[in-house]
């Protein structure tokens, strides 16, 4: 009963820091809560993405994230790719948006590396040259096949977490590490618990969304219990959090591809 005790004031414990850390985080960027409206909210380019006239001639494909529009911000974030395959000069976004159309996934909603109604992108996976050349129509194939493009729920899925999560299924040489506060990205139809980790690089088994364990070479350990995930990351070495998604060494720069 004592272990039972001090495990229960743990869990919660870190779930009050994770979520103050979050509300620092997001009272610092003026990101979440500002009071301004999403009609006004910054939409332009936050000059990430490089230039597509200037590379040409290289492959590329990234994948960002950024907090949701308002409260939501503080526990979940938003992702999306964009990719351009060798001698284009123009980048292809795709994403998952709930509204404005029966089919959820959208083509160029907005600019490749544009703020999210306000919130500054953060860079997940970043690959260039040969290898994205390859991948390029592996993604393509991805997205034709979700499996829910007319079905949206912020929770516990299918959302736009879900549909990063099944390109990074399809597409293992991504490498895409989704953050932990990425709610959705879990969601697994109740036929078919058991399978890849979003990732690709290892198992996972999840009832929904809500209740399920992860373990995997990107994301380490992870446990998901209503779409709130715990786990530690070793590769680099990091704690996946709720609200925050990631504490530790951060890991783009090991998935880079030049």
């Amino acid at each position: 009963m004592k272990f039972t005790k001090i495990v229960g004031v743990t869990i919660v414990s870190v779930l009050l820091l994770s979520f103050w850390q979050s509300w620092a985080h997001s009272t610092r960027g003026g990101e979440a809560l500002s009071g301004q409206g999403w009609w006004s909210a910054r939409r332009d380019s936050a000059g990430v993405a490089p230039d597509p006239v200037r590379w040409r001639d290289t492959a590329i494909v990234q994948v960002y994230a950024a907090p949701t529009y308002g409260w939501r911000g503080l526990v979940a974030v938003h992702p999306w790719i964009i990719l351009k395959a060798k001698g284009e000069t123009r980048y292809r976004r795709y994403e998952v948006i709930s509204w404005g159309s029966d089919n959820v996934i959208r083509l160029n909603y907005t600019l490749p590396d544009g703020f999210w109604y306000g919130a500054t992108p953060k860079l997940l996976v970043e690959h260039r040259g040969e290898a994205a050349q390859v991948m390029i129509p592996q993604i393509d194939a991805a997205i034709k096949s979700y499996p829910w493009p007319q079905t949206y729920r912020a929770w516990p899925g299918p959302n736009s977490n879900t549909f990063l999560a099944h390109i990074g299924r399809e597409v293992p040489a991504l490498k895409l590490d989704m953050p932990a506060n990425a709610i959705g990205k879990d969601y697994r139809s109740i036929a078919n618990p058991v399978g890849l980790a979003p990732s690709g690089s290892g198992v996972q088994v999840s009832v929904l969304g809500a209740l399920g364990v992860t373990l995997a070479l990107e994301e380490g350990l992870e446990v998901n219990l209503l779409g709130m995930n715990l786990g530690i990351d070793v590769n680099p070495p990091a704690l996946r959090l709720p609200f925050i998604g990631r504490l530790g060494f951060d890991n783009v720069d090991q998935q880079q591809e030049r």
